[in-house]
């Protein structure tokens, strides 16, 4: 899709909403459009894109912290980090090889998304890496909110608001994330053919010993050989990511196989393969066949999502492996999204959130895509909706209900 509206600065895109908040024309938000199959399918006009809102607009690696235009390539980005031996600690996913998207992510997308990857169990999600936001509201007015340091915080926080509002709050123009230093090496643990409760109970033990895992998954069996070009077969797999010096890698890696080794056999892959798999783990590699078969994103209690993926297992054939600690279940059906069993299920098996992250557009039309809010909450939300955004121009209809 081309977008009709592609502003070169802040103030075009300031006077681009006024014009269509006065017309009642709604919009489409966009930066690289490659998350446009997630979320309810926008009922807009015309599409406004942050494309060429691109640039680092400040980089001092000594102050860990990088300010950039929205529209900036998140390749850029990273490019630039990693020539300082620098990274996104939140290890953004990358959503084209699950949607079959094209285009480049923008750095506004993840924050406007609160995109994160694997190391979100340890590191936080992207709103907490995320300091800073320049964005335009509904009504066409430019507002900023945010520094460059985690405590410069006054009044009402708005960089947490436009973290995860999905483009239905304000247009972003720039934003400021601090960053870290990257690891000098990684490795990851494999341990072989657990089933998904004893996966559980063992990325349970390594998470609560001082080897500081930075990731913990469990690819099941068959799933498991979906990653890696199959290097690893198709027996369960349950990974363990170590990062850091080399040495200390080493020692962590030995105290982790000491402590694991009776629960069954453990393979260890170098940093090349390790950080490959991740990167697969992350971007749902598994998942990614080029169908339009839903996959559900689940977030619940690590001791608990195994549970609800059993009994979706039992009544819908559906797939599954996990991250997190086994707190976030990617879960594929074979046809129906089965949204009510869906949500119903994780209800019963002690709460959490479910969001729709691909299916056909008109399973997206008519199915809540998002964790539907209750009581409290879902008034919040229409509140601060109707606050930045009062003529509803901004993404109309993409998150269902609330914002």
């Amino acid at each position: 899709m081309t977008p009709d509206l592609v502003p070169e600065s802040e103030a075009e895109a300031r006077q681009m909403i006024a014009a269509a908040r006065a017309a009642g024309t709604p919009l489409a938000i966009c930066g690289g459009n490659t998350r446009a199959g997630l979320g309810r399918p926008v009922q807009a006009e015309k599409t406004l894109s942050s494309r060429a809102l691109s640039g680092i607009v400040a980089y001092d690696p000594a102050e860990l912290v990088i300010i950039a235009r929205a529209g900036t390539a998140v390749a850029e980005i990273e490019a630039a980090l990693e020539k300082n031996g620098q990274r996104l600690v939140f290890e953004p996913m990358d959503h084209r090889p699950l949607l079959s998207s094209q285009g480049e992510p923008t750095i506004g997308a993840i924050a406007a998304g609160n995109i994160s990857g694997p190391r979100r169990l340890v590191a936080g999600a992207a709103r907490d890496s995320l300091l800073g936001v320049r964005f335009v509201n509904g009504a066409g007015e430019v507002v900023k909110n945010g520094g460059r340091v985690m405590k410069n915080v006054t009044g009402l926080d708005l960089v947490k608001f436009m973290a995860g509002s999905w483009g239905t709050l304000g247009f972003l123009t720039e934003v400021t994330f601090k960053v870290l230093p990257a690891a000098e090496t990684e490795t990851t643990l494999a341990i072989r053919g657990l089933l998904d409760d004893a996966a559980v109970t063992a990325m349970a033990h390594a998470m609560a010993t001082s080897a500081e895992v930075s990731g913990a998954a469990h690819l099941p069996e068959l799933v498991a050989g979906t990653v890696l070009g199959g290097k690893l077969g198709n027996d369960a797999a349950t990974l363990l990511r170590l990062e850091g010096f080399e040495a200390s890698v080493a020692i962590r890696a030995g105290k982790l196989k000491s402590l694991l080794g009776a629960m069954g056999e453990i393979e260890e892959l170098g940093a090349a393969d390790s950080r490959r798999l991740w990167r697969e783990v992350r971007d749902c590699i598994p998942f990614a066949d080029g169908t339009q078969k839903p996959v559900w994103r689940v977030s619940m209690k690590p001791g608990q999502a195994h549970e609800m993926v059993m009994a979706m297992r039992m009544q819908t054939g559906a797939s599954a492996f996990y991250d997190w600690q086994g707190g976030l279940a990617w879960v594929r059906m074979e046809n129906d999204p089965a949204d009510e069993l869906v949500r119903r299920e994780i209800a019963r098996h002690g709460g959490g959130h479910a969001t729709l992250v691909r299916a056909d557009p008109q399973y997206r039309l008519l199915v809540p895509v998002f964790q539907p809010e209750q009581g409290p909450v879902a008034e919040l939300s229409k509140r601060i909706k109707a606050k930045f955004d009062p003529a509803s121009i901004l993404n109309p209809g993409r998150m269902v209900q609330g914002m």
